[in-house]
């Protein structure tokens, strides 16, 4: 199994760009990315997006902070295309279990693709919530864990074998942070990883040598330093 790359950007603009790569498997957004992209009304854009992004699947996440009014948008959101998937964070803001808003969505046959998940107690606690047939990803966020000095791969390896009893389950590699960790999560059997567009350029140049590399790297130093015209 190949992990799938999913591009994790709001700006129309790059969507239009990335969604011609056959590299870009599909799209996920978030409030603070549909902010960045200047999103005024968070419908309307995110119309504009469904416009381009016709075939991918994408996710579009709530931003309520109480279980009915998550619920309520979930619906919304859902209705506006067949390839959305409604992103839910696993808890609220007070620290409260979405566990409700999980399992009455899902229960809609919405397909979710819960976010903000690190731990897998948490991937856990998902799982009991939903059936086994309609479509659920699990976002773990590995950068911001790491970023802690906490190593989220456990959390994966134990995630995914969990999810191994639901064939509609896959598990997400969130807040990437270089373009090695598509090979991580790879290895790891991760079925998703979602990458910010200058990493997957990155990743579309893999396969230099490490002489290449040490070629380069000179060659830059060497330039740099005639540039600044040093001298000792």
């Amino acid at each position: 199994m190949s992990t799938k790359i999913f591009c994790d950007i709001a700006d129309f603009r790059i969507i239009k760009k990335f969604n011609k790569k056959k590299i870009v498997r599909g799209f996920t957004t978030n409030p603070s990315l549909m902010r960045k992209a200047g999103a005024k009304d968070y419908k309307s854009y995110s119309k504009k997006i469904l416009k381009i992004c016709k075939n991918k699947p994408i996710s579009f996440e709530v931003f309520a902070d109480d279980h009915n009014s998550m619920i309520e948008q979930g619906i919304k959101i859902n209705t506006w295309g067949k390839n959305i998937y409604v992103k839910v964070p696993v808890i609220n803001s007070k620290s409260e279990f979405t566990g409700k808003v999980i399992k009455d969505l899902n229960n809609r046959n919405i397909k979710l693709n819960i976010t903000a998940v690190y731990s897998a107690i948490q991937t856990k606690k998902i799982l009991k919530m939903i059936n086994k047939k309609t479509k659920v990803i699990i976002s773990i966020f590995a950068g911001r864990s790491g970023d802690v000095g906490k190593d989220p791969v456990p959390e994966f390896v134990k995630s995914i074998n969990m999810a191994k009893k639901f064939k509609n389950v896959e598990i997400l590699w969130a807040s990437v942070r270089e373009p090695y960790n598509y090979i991580q999560a790879n290895q790891l059997g991760c079925h998703i990883i979602t990458i910010p567009p200058s990493i997957i350029e990155k990743i579309e140049k893999f396969g230099k040598s490490f002489h290449q590399l040490t070629n380069e790297t000179v060659k830059s130093f060497l330039i740099d330093s005639k540039k600044s015209k040093f001298k000792i």
